[in-house]
């Protein structure tokens, strides 16, 4: 007999797990649709060279990869971002550009696995390709906004930065070679503590005074308001320049939108991988930031040009929806509550079940959902143990004169129209 195990990383989902996060999955999807996003999809393997083109940073070690069976380099997507940047490629002509999209779907990394972190895991992706402008990345980080309201999450903060004026701030130090490294080097600031990452950092400026110097430039904005913060990184690299200009604009459009009180600007995010290039942000949670980030993207001026020779601007965001019902259950969330496979359980009588599909029928018309318990006869003990397992909270049982209508919870009895107005009935 073989042993029913599966792989560290990866999970099982029981419908207490897929119901919720289906209704937060159709929730995201509301929000993304009511800016005019259009849903996409890419296969989940794409040859190595074209997922690992710019992938960068630890990416090229997590990457699931094999030989197929005709002895092709194939790999695992990471993400849901250079896959897009691929379909763009191929597709630019039909889609037409600028080109709004959102696409949930799994993707795969060998990372170590922990809480809220696995191996396989869903992304919510919503990118804007073919504008390279401050309304664009507004809009972006409008949606983000938006999302968490949506999913009724209160205590949240935006996180926001820009690669271009840390650009600024290392060539006029004279890094502009070592920034790659460096940039990677503060990302992991958060998981490795601020002595580490002055430890390497000294290792790949050579200088204990250069180190100290980006330490002070990705805290300067600590316990700042965002524009004093601008002001404070523009001093320190020489002055306004065209990222920082960008940012100024997007604050004012923040603004007119009356959410800027949920951004603040950290220059010590930077994102991890090689693509970004200009706004960057991630997203916690004020009462779980030891969770992580759950919502982060960016700027990608140049990843499309791995594929073709016309240049598309894009930006983007993703919402990590394993980590983010990780955090939920935490938060206890009443979203999270509602896993009833149906709002009502039907029962049939034996030699009469259309009697009971029609029934169903009936309810599912007016917007209930109803299930028929497909064993006529059984004893009430099972039925009512199928009804609690699967968290139905009506039961609609046959009398000589008709039917009735239980409350599961209070063991009430009740008219099919009190029952119908409990449930909310469309007329």
């Amino acid at each position: 007999m073989i042993d029913p195990v599966i792989l560290k990383g990866f999970r099982d989902s029981l419908p207490k797990d897929e119901i919720p996060k289906k209704k937060i999955m159709r929730k995201l999807e509301d929000v993304f649709s009511s800016y005019g996003f259009v849903p996409i999809d890419t296969p989940v393997l794409e040859y190595t060279e074209v997922l690992l083109g710019k992938g960068g940073g630890e990416t090229d070690k997590q990457i699931f990869r094999f030989s197929d069976n005709g002895g092709r380099d194939v790999a695992m997507r990471f993400d849901l971002t250079v896959p897009f940047a691929r379909f763009m490629a191929s597709h630019h002509d039909e889609v037409g550009v600028p080109f709004k999209r959102y696409h949930i779907s799994k993707v795969w990394r060998g990372e170590n696995p922990q809480k809220g972190r696995y191996r396989e895991f869903i992304q919510c992706d919503f990118d804007i390709v073919g504008a390279d402008n401050a309304i664009s990345d507004t809009e972006i980080l409008s949606m983000m906004h938006k999302s968490f309201q949506s999913l009724g999450i209160e205590r949240y903060t935006f996180h926001i930065s820009h690669r271009g004026m840390f650009s600024a701030y290392l060539e006029k130090e004279g890094l502009s070679e070592k920034a790659v490294d460096i940039l990677r080097t503060v990302d992991k600031l958060r998981k490795i503590g601020s002595d580490e990452t002055k430890r390497l950092l000294v290792e790949i400026t050579g200088s204990e005074e250069k180190a100290d110097g980006i330490l002070a430039f990705i805290t300067a904005g600590k316990d700042s308001g965002f524009m004093e913060t601008v002001e404070k990184l523009e001093a320190l690299s020489g002055g306004r320049n065209e990222s920082s200009e960008r940012m100024r604009e997007i604050y004012t459009l923040l603004s007119s939108l009356g959410i800027e009180k949920s951004f603040v600007f950290d220059s010590s995010i930077t994102r991890g991988l090689d693509y970004y290039t200009g706004i960057v942000y991630e997203t916690f949670l004020d009462d779980l930031p030891s969770i992580g980030s759950v919502c982060s993207g960016g700027r990608y001026n140049d990843l499309a040009s791995l594929y073709m020779k016309e240049k598309l601007p894009g930006v983007g965001s993703s919402i990590g929806l394993d980590r983010l019902l990780a955090a939920l259950e935490e938060l206890k969330s009443p979203l999270l509550a509602e896993t009833a496979s149906a709002d009502l359980l039907i029962i049939p009588v034996k030699r009469n079940e259309s009697k009971a599909l029609e029934k169903a029928e009936e309810m599912r018309r007016k917007g209930i959902r109803a299930e028929v318990y497909l064993v006529p006869d059984a004893k009430m003990k099972k039925i009512y143990s199928y009804a609690e397992t699967n968290r139905i909270p009506y039961m609609l049982t046959f009398t000589d004169t008709g039917c009735e209508i239980k409350n599961l919870s209070t063991r009430e009895m009740m008219s099919e129209e009190e029952a119908l107005l409990k449930l909310g009935a469309d007329a």
